[in-house]
């Protein structure tokens, strides 16, 4: 019965990871509004800014650093956000963000990839700290360094359009800021050759969700006897979080490539424990392997 319910939990899984981009481009349709409903009043769960001109919802990183300006507590986007986080940890990164979709694409153009240190991940917890909550608490919104002045998705999404709409009906362009232009070419130069350079890096709405990678209802499981050694999972893992001890690592989006390795699956807290034999870890036999050798 448990070899059972294992199996079905990693062919779904692996189901999950082959239709990847054809969730990503179903929820591209809920974030770009088909049905022009602009609920900007209503906070989103994804990185996606609201002054698109196809902005469905709000962007939860502009909500909650505008009410860090205002001094006043977002209960109602922080509660939505530990939720998601808490049930899912990163899996809406890898499967529900526009953004991400973007630099996913751009990824899969077939130019040489740069490997990052893991270090480079905290850099995430100091743009939420700094940028988003400490900047517009202290000094307010229109700090140069406020996260809204400097986001690529913002530049994107909105500056973008509206300096082609505003060029179309002939009237003065109105550009950003340098920084601004030069945060987004930095950006998308740097998608073609790093994999989700912006999501592993920078992203502040990825480092909350990641915080619940190791805690989340919904989370990798590794199942040592189902190992073959074989280092598939390193091969997968485009982000160069495998092979970890833990799996559900903060550098991790959970896109669930490695789980068309055998031995990976998704599951749920209910239906499995969390950690793995105490030295083992995928692509490494287990004690019992080694001894039956």
């Amino acid at each position: 019965m448990v070899t059972m319910a294992r199996s079905a939990r990693q062919s779904i899984s692996t189901r999950l990871a082959r239709w990847r981009t054809w969730i990503q481009a179903g929820f591209l349709l809920v974030w770009l509004d088909p049905l022009a409903l602009r609920l900007h009043n209503v906070c989103g769960p994804v990185f996606h800014c609201y002054s698109c001109p196809l902005a469905t919802f709000a962007c939860p990183i502009g909500v909650l650093g505008n009410f860090c300006g205002l001094h006043v507590f977002p209960f109602v986007a922080v509660g939505m956000l530990l939720i998601i986080a808490a049930a899912l940890g990163t899996f809406l990164c890898g499967y529900v963000c526009p953004f991400g979709f973007l630099q996913d694409l751009a990824g899969k153009v077939p130019t040489p990839k740069l490997r990052l240190p893991a270090w480079l991940g905290y850099t995430r917890y100091v743009v939420l700290v700094v940028m988003v909550v400490t900047v517009p608490l202290l000094w307010g919104v229109d700090h140069p360094l406020f996260v809204c002045k400097l986001c690529p998705a913002g530049a994107l999404e909105g500056a973008v359009p509206n300096m082609a709409r505003l060029a179309a009906a002939g009237e003065n362009v109105v550009w950003p800021s340098a920084i601004k232009l030069s945060v987004l070419g930095v950006v998308l130069a740097s998608m073609f050759f790093i994999w989700r350079p912006w999501c592993r890096v920078l992203c502040p709405l990825g480092a909350i969700y990641s915080i619940f990678n190791r805690l989340s209802f919904f989370f990798l499981k590794y199942t040592p006897q189902d190992c073959k050694a074989c280092d598939m999972c390193s091969s997968l893992c485009k982000y160069d979080v495998l092979p970890d001890p833990g799996l559900n690592v903060s550098g991790c989006i959970r896109c669930l490539e490695c789980t068309r390795c055998k031995a990976i699956s998704f599951t749920t807290a209910v239906s499995a424990p969390r950690r793995t034999k105490a030295g083992t870890h995928p692509g490494q036999p287990t004690p019992a392997d080694e001894s039956a050798h």
